[in-house]
């Protein structure tokens, strides 16, 4: 009978994997058709079912909410999210209003890929640092909050404001990067790799990505006070970027692997393993797919990783006590956060505006009475 297995393997093409107990159906949210968040998890549902016979539905979202609410609905286990997840927990933006909240959220895996998270100018304008946007064209795109921080961000490295510049506001990332490459405006943010930074690559205008410099702590201290989810990362791929030329920027895990904090252990253990042990069959299916490697998980991010995750990391030797320190510390800025909203929700305050602004002056007295940075204000 084993003889028969082997032959029928020989001429089928049968995966030997270690069988791990996932369930046979399975829904993520993740970003939109095309977009490297999708292909990526797209690659993993691919893996999934070929290794453990698993049948991983994919849901694009064209927004951060349309990809947490799923998850928040139990519609899907997962979301292959970006730097939204850090904003849903800390209740700011779209997530202060009286319908979201801080929400409990943790990170199975994520993907820190050879790119950039950066600002774009075209070649042909001989901008070189990110200084010269000062009273330059800067595009701020409506509902979009992961886009307009990260952009002010960078901005606030070379002291920088909204005030110092001309904003022109878009309805949409496509039609921001639609804005570069007709003249429109003078930069535009994405991930290097993202596929409207080959446009202007490909045009007459060409593209060139603004530098953060590694060793000037005063950009340092401006851009973490905006976005303390960027690290110091040199990138090489991207639209215009390569090993021989590379690009020295900043960059944030995308996507990334969340679920709440009521998930199963058990179920987050096993999706932990298979992603880590099926790394070789997506690894090249993507460009940021490398970012799935077990050796570029950044343990020490702003939203702390699942316990059923945390589990599996330290039986392959990966989790340290120090990883596990930063990890409960986030778990109990978390906690002040929820006892902050609890208390929130016993004002009655109905008017929006009136909620938004008391909420945020709540969350930022309870964060700091408790030793912690609230980053946001208003």
């Amino acid at each position: 009978m084993r003889y028969l297995i082997f032959l029928l393997c020989c001429f089928t093409g049968c995966v030997h994997a270690e069988e791990i107990p996932l369930p046979k159906a399975m829904a993520w949210s993740a970003y939109n058709l095309g977009s490297t968040g999708y292909n990526q998890a797209v690659a993993i549902s691919k893996m999934l079912k070929n290794r453990h016979r698993v049948a991983l539905r994919v849901i694009p979202g064209k927004n951060d909410v349309s990809r947490m609410l799923p998850l928040m609905v139990n519609r899907v286990q997962f979301a292959a999210n970006g730097v939204a997840t850090y904003f849903a927990q800390e209740g700011v933006y779209q997530f202060a209003s009286d319908r979201w909240g801080p929400v409990p959220v943790r990170i199975v895996m994520m993907s820190v890929g050879l790119s950039n998270q950066g600002v774009a100018v075209t070649a042909e304008s001989g901008m070189t640092s990110l200084a010269e946007l000062k009273g330059k064209r800067v595009p701020y795109v409506r509902g979009a909050p992961a886009l307009n921080v990260s952009t002010e961000a960078q901005l606030a490295c070379a002291g920088v404001t909204w005030d110092d510049v001309e904003r022109v506001e878009y309805p949409g990332y496509g039609a921001m990067w639609n804005g570069i490459i007709d003249g429109q405006i003078d930069v535009a943010f994405a991930t290097t790799v993202s596929g409207p930074t080959r446009k202007l690559e490909a045009s007459p205008r060409g593209i060139r990505w603004l530098p953060v410099p590694h060793d000037d702590e005063t950009c340092w201290q401006r851009m973490l006070s905006v976005a303390p989810y960027y690290t110091p990362h040199i990138a090489t791929r991207g639209s215009g970027i390569s090993e021989a030329e590379p690009h020295e920027g900043v960059t944030y895990p995308y996507p990334i692997l969340i679920t709440l904090q009521s998930q199963t252990e058990d179920l987050v253990y096993s999706l932990a393993k298979a992603i880590h042990e099926g790394f070789d069959d997506y690894r090249n299916a993507d460009p940021g797919s490398l970012g799935w490697d077990m050796a570029r998980q950044n343990f020490e991010w702003v939203v702390p990783f699942h316990d059923g995750a945390v589990q599996y990391f330290k039986e392959i030797g990966v989790w340290s006590d120090e990883f596990e320190a930063h990890n409960q510390n986030l778990i109990k800025r978390q906690s002040v956060l929820a006892e902050a909203w609890a208390a929130m929700e016993t004002l009655g305050i109905e008017d929006k505006q009136e909620f938004q602004a008391t909420w945020m002056k709540l969350r930022a007295l309870r964060l700091e009475a408790n030793g912690f940075n609230p980053i946001w204000r208003q």
